[in-house]
């Protein structure tokens, strides 16, 4: 059988990767994305696309057309850069806060069975309990991680009040095929990568013993998919979506092995490991790629 599946944000990083995924397993695609991210539009020619600005909420009802006989949504797009969300905390909140809630008010006038929605490990904020599990203490220190956390508030919120099914997948570091590798939303491996292509050293802020846990891009478009099938019925449920291993900053830039420049720190978690074993008892769901493996692959 043949299903309906909308993708938004289906053209950018992790989008355009879960829209290959969703294609490759027989399924027909359309995607919704205004292409705010400022890149080339990663498109495959077997979806359907729509350019729609999703935090207008004059466009709810255009949505909930398009959305008619789809079976689910995977909720992608957002404005993601932390720093950025500091300098233009306006601009984040109304794309990524006004965008969810007329996505999820959509989805409910189109009759949508499942929601799954791409939150962030930056709800978790700074730790000291590490692994972070899906229990830990909710504390953002950006607007980014701020308007994710409400993401998933209203996710759970729309299954009580409409019994829409929904779940929340907290990416921890995302790289792989297709990231960017200069301007806003780039990846520390893409950048590192754009450095490295046009010899320059490469920049670590802080003292770069700051650890995160990296999760490849397909392994993350393969979490989306399983949370769709899962037979368990999701309210609002939530998912750490990381290897559930961390390198620091020093030891990534240790994998490229090219000149060193460390310039003032930002303000950002101190370290970021996820506990996974939710995602692997409920899911099925098991991460296939460790960070050092790709990057020495792709050199």
């Amino acid at each position: 059988m043949i299903n309906n599946y909308v993708v938004s944000g289906g053209s950018g990083f992790i989008g355009s990767h879960l829209v290959d995924k969703l294609i490759d397993e027989n399924n027909n695609v359309i995607v919704i994305d205004n292409n705010s991210n400022n890149r080339e539009p990663i498109i495959n020619s077997k979806a359907k696309y729509y350019s729609i600005d999703i935090s207008d909420f004059k466009k709810v009802d255009e949505l909930s057309k398009i959305l008619e006989n789809c079976k689910g949504i995977f909720h992608c797009s957002a404005l993601i850069d932390v720093q950025e969300s500091i300098n233009i905390p306006s601009v984040y909140e109304l794309n990524n806060t006004m965008g969810t809630l007329n996505l999820l008010q959509a989805a409910v006038k189109a009759n949508v069975k499942k929601f799954v929605y791409s939150s962030s490990a930056a709800v978790y904020g700074n730790t000291d309990d590490i692994p972070i599990s899906e229990q830990n203490p909710i504390s953002p220190i950006s607007p980014y991680g701020s308007q994710k956390y409400y993401g998933e508030i209203m996710c759970k919120v729309f299954s009580k009040l409409y019994g829409i099914e929904t779940c929340s997948l907290r990416y921890f570091n995302a790289f792989g095929e297709r990231q960017k590798i200069s301007g806003a939303y780039a990846t520390v491996i893409g950048i590192f990568k754009y450095q490295i292509q046009n010899n320059l050293p490469i920049t670590i802020t802080g003292d770069g013993e700051q650890r995160r846990d990296f999760i490849y891009v397909k392994d993350l478009a393969n979490a989306n998919y399983l949370s769709m099938l899962c037979k368990k019925q999701f309210y609002g449920e939530v998912f750490n979506i990381g290897y559930g291993k961390s390198f620091s900053i020093n030891q990534i830039a240790s994998f490229f092995n090219a000149e060193k420049k460390y310039i003032p720190a930002v303000k950002e978690p101190r370290e970021s490991l996820a506990d996974i074993s939710r995602a692997k008892k409920i899911l099925d769901w098991h991460p296939s790629m460790k960070v050092d493996e790709w990057i020495i692959k792709n050199l």
